[in-house]
């Protein structure tokens, strides 16, 4: 039989959170974000769940021509526009929309031999300081690409650094509010500058004609630990799970895994889990990270190992060899184990874990 570690991704959650975005934008369109294989969802299982969007922001060309394969006929948005001249060719074909962030993109542009202009959204770093023209470089940017007959309609974005928390103190979005609004006052086009935490939290200031819905349509909540994805009606897309496989009887003072990184104070009945940091679990996960056993909870012990880690039964009489583990998400009896909460104890973010799912772990729709 094969090992018992899967991940299973819930299209109804992906159709729920999608929903969740409507409603908190109820006059903007939608884009349902699906870069890095819709964050490692996979964009053929999540496109079931997001086809009601009104359409798909991502990074990669590949995955532009998979959602087109899909039978997706509506928009698609390069999120980083294109990495060379040539890929205005895809982007003609595909008919895709791209961002523009640089004075090389629009010069590809102006060389670009097409029969129909490309709809563009013209970037602004409006304090990120990634991506983007500063503020008083905007104007002339978007002059320049309205000169150009490559280019049809210019769309305006931004994107916020804080939108999950405050800024130094302060509000987290007013800086770079205050910024767009300057540089983009009297200019024609379709506007886009609200992610997931400012649709959660700033939707009334940001959802202007179109958001962008990444970490939300997962289940993921951008500002966690403040909110939890109860209090977003948020479900969870992905849950990992796996099985015991072994059980092992301590007594104090033995200890558990590799440098014997935890040490038993008492008896202990301990479950050894086929999963491991090979599988995407976090290596760093500390002794305590919270795990489901037949859906109650329990936690880690020790080390997590490349193909195995320990969970505690002690207070768990009933479970043992092949109970169900797990690791985050939807578990049995109407238990959930959110994948922030497990990511809080890892020191690090839901984001990272979804991503991190090892191309080893089998992966269905459920």
């Amino acid at each position: 039989m094969p090992r018992p570690i899967e991940a299973l991704v819930h299209t109804d959650a992906l159709a729920h959170n999608l929903a969740r975005a409507r409603a908190q934008a109820p006059n903007a369109r939608v884009w349902a974000v699906v870069k890095a294989n819709a964050y490692g969802h996979g964009i053929e299982r999540a496109f079931e769940g997001l086809r009601a969007a009104d359409g798909f922001a991502l990074l990669d060309l590949a995955e532009a021509e998979r959602l087109r394969a899909l039978d997706w006929r509506g928009p698609i948005l390069l999120l980083e526009g294109v990495f060379e001249p040539r890929d205005l060719e895809l982007c003609s074909r595909l008919k895709l929309w791209h961002a523009v962030h640089c004075e090389q993109q629009i010069d590809w542009l102006a060389m670009h031999k097409t029969h129909e202009p490309h709809r563009v959204f013209l970037k602004l770093n409006s304090g990120m300081n990634r991506l983007g023209f500063p503020p008083a470089a905007f104007r002339a940017a978007y002059a320049r690409l309205d000169a150009l007959p490559q280019v049809d309609e210019i769309g305006l974005m931004t994107h916020f650094s804080d939108a999950d928390s405050l800024r130094q103190g302060h509000d987290g979005i007013a800086h770079q509010l205050a910024a767009y609004d300057t540089a983009t006052d009297g200019l024609a086009g379709e506007r886009t500058i609200a992610n997931s935490a400012a649709t959660l939290r700033h939707a009334g200031r940001t959802a202007h004609d179109w958001v962008r819905a990444g970490i939300m349509v997962y289940g993921g909540v951008p500002d966690f630990p403040e909110h939890d994805a109860a209090h977003w009606d948020l479900r969870p897309a992905m849950t990992l799970r796996s099985k015991i496989i072994g059980v092992q009887q301590l007594q104090a003072g033995d200890t558990v895994g590799y440098g014997s990184a935890f040490t038993a104070e008492q008896p202990m009945r301990i479950g050894i889990v086929a999963c491991g940091y090979a599988d995407g679990y976090p290596r760093h996960a500390p002794t305590g990270t919270p795990v489901l056993v037949d859906g109650r909870r329990s936690r880690t012990i020790g080390r997590v190992s490349m193909d195995m880690l320990a969970v505690d039964l002690t207070d768990l009489p009933a479970s043992g060899w092949g109970s169900e583990v797990t690791l985050w998400g939807e578990g049995p009896h109407g238990a959930r184990l959110p994948i922030d909460e497990v990511a809080q104890a890892a020191g690090t973010i839901g984001y990272e874990l979804m991503c991190a799912v090892a191309p080893r772990v089998p992966i269905r729709s459920a």
